[in-house]
């Protein structure tokens, strides 16, 4: 019998015109590790809060959802509260306590267990995950990485038969990713709990999953291990959902695809192997393409220092750079590095101690300029009307776009259909869609954006992408605060590190990436030290490669 099991839920949020979920059937069973994806809005998100009573939608719910045999409506509290456990996309939301150690307390105390009993469970979760140097700190003090770390400790004191996570990594770095994941597969292994990941980071999560579980418009799609699930991706080279694929599968079928005999490899252990019996040469007209930088500045800052609390070690510290007219500029960084608080004090919301912000020659006065726009990390902070057609009128108001133009950005986001939902009821990618296009409709010269590829489908990243090649044709500059390595090397003009207060290692992002170890691409790893010439893209391998044998 299966641990939870799902029969064909259809499930319609309060005055919606559709289902977010239709017909889904689908099984966990003892320590699996399962893998959802599917485009933004399909219903991922949804589905996993179904499968949590306490975090359940309002709705119109057909179908039911089984625990062991038994439906979630009939469980007890307790059962529900310890047997099915629950990370969030955001690690603000789940946290309520001042310091670790009460938070890791918090759960235990309302379910009732005893001191010595609760110790003991802390003592263990703590030599676990290595908590102990954290224990006495405040967690508004933590990194994202140490509170989605310390969300994952204190749902697993409760014991949980089954793990749900929802985006968990969406604001972690990219080391602290891996170290997320990483420590989520040895739980998974060694403790046996199953475990349901909604999850972009596709090329990461797919080789550690048992199944790939495809959700599109709200249906289920597709349901099988990883390998089977690239092959079944593989046949769709015209669907969106091809982009689902890891780098590793899509350079292999772009060179072998006529090789039926070969396992298409998902890993980059799998890709290095394949690519050790090709014979790789640069083509002979390919160049490499260098980021102009004779353009005007439009935006720079000059040795900016700034701090919280007098006393408290700066965030920023001599920080100086420029960004160039119609320039992509990526900006990488550990968590708690100050990428955010860098945005805020290029956007007017922080005054710096010492230091200047300059735009177009003049010193800024410490309001955001109206050519300058900036979208927060949280787009829910954005939002502050009803509904998304009033969040549209709102930003389009006083906007000196066309009427047409204004129009094709709500086409071209998809929004119009979305009109009458209130901004808090959209999925996360739809958040973000709306508050980019309630940007743009302002119609600014330089845009500062903290983390835009959060919680976006592979397709949506490639149209946002797209999107910013597009308007920084037209002249627009933007400043991209991201952990998403894989979007910062595919369009970033230049990449710079924010390291201990300051820009390091600016240059362009083809050559940005090569050579790191931890923050850089799937595509890098796969071809650094091996027979073919090292690339950071596949857009780069497909340009330049010149590939004599397409067989291993």
């Amino acid at each position: 019998m299966a641990l939870l099991q799902i029969n064909q839920i259809t499930f319609q949020y309060p005055d919606a015109p559709t289902e977010a979920l239709r017909d889904v059937s689908l099984m966990v069973n003892e320590g699996e590790f399962i893998a959802i994806c599917g485009p933004s809005g399909s219903g991922k998100s949804t589905l996993l809060r179904l499968m949590k009573r306490e975090c359940a939608p309002h709705g119109r719910l057909d179908g039911t959802i089984r625990y062991q045999g038994i439906p979630l409506k009939e469980l007890p509290p307790k059962t529900t509260a310890t047997a099915i456990g629950m990370v969030f996309q955001d690690p603000d939301n789940q946290i309520v306590m001042e310091t670790v150690m009460e938070e890791l307390l918090f759960g235990l105390e309302n379910i009732g267990l005893d001191t010595l009993t609760m110790r003991k469970k802390i003592a263990e979760i703590v030599h676990f995950f290595g908590l102990e140097p954290l224990l006495d700190r405040p967690t508004y003090e933590l990194s994202g990485g140490q509170k989605q770390l310390i969300n994952l400790a204190s749902v697993l004191l409760m014991e949980p038969r089954i793990l749900l996570l929802d985006e968990p990594t969406s604001q972690l770095d990219p080391i602290a990713a891996k170290d997320f994941l990483n420590m989520l597969r040895r739980m998974n292994e060694e403790l046996g709990i199953a475990v349901v990941i909604v999850e972009h980071r596709l090329e990461d999560v797919w080789p550690i999953a048992d199944r790939v579980v495809l959700l599109h418009e709200g249906r289920v799609i597709y349901d099988d291990p990883p390998h089977k699930a690239a092959t079944f991706l593989a046949s769709k080279a015209d669907d969106a959902f091809f982009d689902y694929l890891p780098s590793a599968s899509r350079l292999f079928l772009h060179y072998a695809a006529t090789n039926q005999n070969s396992r298409l490899p998902i890993t980059v252990k799998e890709a290095r192997s394949w690519i050790k019996g090709l014979t790789v040469r640069v083509k002979e007209a390919s160049t490499q393409v260098v980021h102009e930088r004779m353009k005007p500045v439009v935006l720079e800052t000059k040795n900016i220092d700034f701090q919280y609390e007098k006393g408290k070690p700066r965030i920023l510290d001599r920080l100086s750079f420029s960004l160039y007219e119609n320039e992509k500029l990526a900006i990488v960084g550990g968590n708690g590095s100050g990428k955010s608080t860098m945005l805020k004090v290029l956007a007017g919301l922080l005054k710096p101690q010492r230091g200047k912000v300059v735009y177009q020659g003049r010193k800024t006065t410490g309001h955001i300029h109206p050519d300058i726009a900036y979208m927060p990390q949280n787009p829910r902070l954005y939002f502050s009307e009803e509904s998304v057609k009033l969040e549209l009128e709102k930003a389009a108001h006083d906007s000196p776009l066309s009427p047409e133009t204004k129009q094709h950005i709500i086409d071209e986001w998809g929004l119009a259909a979305l009109g009458d939902r209130h901004p808090y009821d959209l999925s996360g990618g739809e958040m973000q869609k709306l508050v980019f296009a309630c940007l743009l409709l302002r119609g600014p010269r330089v845009m500062l954006i903290d983390e835009p590829t959060k919680g976006l489908d592979p397709e949506s990243k490639k149209q946002f992408g797209e999107w910013l090649n597009r308007f920084s044709w037209r002249g627009m500059s933007f400043v991209i605060v991201t952990h998403d390595i894989e979007f910062a090397a595919d369009y970033a003009d230049r990449v710079g590190m924010l390291f201990r207060g300051e820009v390091t290692a600016m240059a362009d992002a083809a050559a940005f990436f090569k050579g790191n170890a931890f923050y850089t691409t799937s595509i890098n790893r796969i071809t650094r030290g091996v027979s073919a010439p090292e690339v950071s893209t596949l857009k780069e391998a497909y340009v330049t490669w010149d590939v004599q044998n397409g067989s291993p």
